[in-house]
């Protein structure tokens, strides 16, 4: 296409384009297919306003067609694989060899106590320690976790929530021990609240306090760890839990749309905590659809922030996401077909333009992955981006009359949600009573009866059966872990100035008292003494009581 036929946003979209090869030059010049075709960086109508209107150009506003003006042509996602069990010792080799095969970015699960505030030495812990993620109980685990992982140059994902605080200021403190400055920490906490309530339940605080902490993590982010992620506003557990492609697009942006309204009112510049907000999204099986569903949710969110909340940033209107597979879709049946599965939901995120993807593995429905079945997951990402062609040109998909049309029609019900959500009164009233988890109970139920009538089709599962034990190798804790845990956070303890980590805690007390004050400081002083998740947590339950269900 000539330069004289180019609209002027076409050539403004060209500028920036220059710009960005200059800090990221594209991958390899010129791009082709296997039959030698060059591959243009994007394909669009020459004339065509509705399009210029609607989809625009990769980088530029309303951003249906990525956020970066050269997306993969100059740099791949972040290839993250989700990895926590037993010990920090354990995660910590667990960690360190995905690194080495060839991942980039870590991703932290941790166990079922440290997500809602308990150490591993509490009744309630009792025979969950290190089950389903790692088991973090003070800074000496952290430390332990991220040994030799040097922190200036690899971005860690903490999936986290109510805790989130805590667990942020254990990485800033081991950071900080390792000589990194605060500027230079990247990563992202999840830090999702909201989604909590409505589908995941590992919650402790009821919402106001709990909206409280997330603000002041934004306010202490934004002026000393100015490159983290403050919040992964969660659409992934929502999915989870039973929604449809369109409930977990719309209430994660409602969810997403109260934070700013917190921040807002907490006397936040917007323009100085949006361009930190990040999402996280699932990838289900029906391809096209969740293409369409990132391209409309990046869209929907772009015109929020700029018309709704009048942010001038251009990086405030963009939504950069994680995507994870969809967990919810893999059999225990037949596990190998769980590998195909992931395959189709990755590539749909990578057409999506996610900027960091988990590919799940194929035993997760059995058990924690195994080293070779994380492997098998991790290799599928790099197939997709150095195999597939699927990352040499900007949106693929990008007009296709099916992939336009459902991009559309989301964006419609989408907003039809946000309507009754705010008629409500916004997320948070919406989730105090109760109304977004009987809409996602509505949808799990009705999509449950269509699987046992066989009116859909889980290929292994309701049909193409086979007599079969379900037998693989799979990863096992070690069940003398919870002991051994214990006990070295009795020796932790022992280590410790008590009379520092009472001084500390009674900090947090007081300025918990102070609806204005920022909390952050003041864990961040208690976990810098060993302070534990759960003597912290303890603190603030006293203090701000806790949630019993909507």
């Amino acid at each position: 296409m000539n330069d004289e036929k180019f609209s002027s946003n076409q050539t403004d979209w060209k500028q920036s384009v220059n710009k960005t090869v200059k800090r990221f030059p594209e991958r390899k010049e010129p791009f082709t297919t296997s039959s030698n075709i060059n591959v243009d960086r994007l394909y669009f109508p020459e004339n065509n306003q509705e399009y210029e209107d609607k989809l625009g150009y990769p980088g530029v506003y309303p951003y249906t067609r990525g956020i970066q003006p050269t997306m993969y042509r100059s740099r791949f996602w972040t290839m993250r694989q989700y990895a926590g069990f037993g010990s920090a010792k354990e995660t910590n080799k667990r960690f360190r060899y995905l690194l080495e095969q060839g991942q980039t970015g870590l991703s932290v699960a941790f166990d079922l106590p440290t997500q809602i505030g308990y150490d591993s030495d509490d009744v309630m812990a009792e025979g969950e320690v290190g089950k389903v993620g790692v088991a973090i109980d003070s800074l000496h685990d952290m430390e332990q976790l991220l040994d030799q992982i040097p922190l200036d140059k690899v971005s860690t994902s903490m999936t986290i929530n109510a805790p989130a605080s805590v667990l942020l200021c254990m990485y800033i403190a081991v950071g900080e021990k390792q000589g990194v400055p605060l500027e230079k920490l990247t990563g992202t906490i999840q830090n999702d609240i909201l989604k909590e309530y409505i589908a995941r339940g590992t919650y402790i605080f009821p919402p106001k306090p709990s909206m409280r902490l997330i603000t002041n993590i934004f306010e202490f982010c934004q002026q000393n760890v100015p490159k983290f992620n403050t919040i992964s506003i969660s659409g992934y557990h929502i999915r989870e839990a039973g929604s449809t492609a369109v409930q977990e697009a719309a209430f994660t942006i409602a969810n997403g749309m109260a934070y700013v309204d917190a921040a807002l009112q907490a006397g936040l510049d917007i323009d100085k905590f949006a361009p930190r907000l990040a999402f996280f999204f699932n990838a289900h099986n029906n391809f096209f659809e969740e293409a369409a569903k990132f391209r409309a949710a990046r869209r929907i969110w772009a015109k929020i922030m700029k018309e709704k909340y009048k942010a001038e940033n251009p990086k405030s209107w963009k939504m950069r996401f994680h995507t994870q597979t969809g967990g919810s879709t893999l059999t225990a049946q037949q596990p190998d077909n769980n590998i195909v599965r992931v395959t189709m939901q990755a590539l749909a995120a990578v057409l999506g333009g996610t900027q960091s993807l988990h590919t799940n593995s194929r035993d997760e429905a059995l058990s924690l992955p195994t080293e070779d079945s994380a492997r098998i997951a991790l290799r599928t990402q790099q197939i997709i981006a150095n195999e597939s062609g699927a990352a040499d040109t900007v949106d693929p998909l990008g007009g296709s009359y099916y992939v336009e049309e459902l991009t559309d029609r989301i964006e419609q019900e989408v907003e039809t949600y946000l309507e009754r959500i705010s008629e409500l009164g916004g997320a948070v009233q919406a989730v105090e009573e109760g109304y977004m988890q009987r809409e996602i109970h509505h949808n799990a139920y009705e999509t449950q009866k269509k699987i046992e009538k066989e009116e859909e089709i889980i290929v292994g599962l309701n049909q193409y059966k086979l007599d079969e034990e379900v037998n693989p190798d799979l990863l096992k804790v070690d069940e003398a872990l919870e002991q051994a845990q214990i006990e070295s956070l009795a020796e932790a303890r022992q280590e410790r100035n008590q009379a520092v980590v009472d001084q500390k805690l009674s900090a947090i007390r007081e300025q918990a008292k102070d609806p204005q004050g920022n909390l952050i400081p003041y864990i961040l002083d208690a976990v810098r003494s060993y302070a534990t998740v759960g003597e912290i947590c303890n603190v603030l339950r006293n203090e701000f009581g806790e949630f019993t269900g909507a």
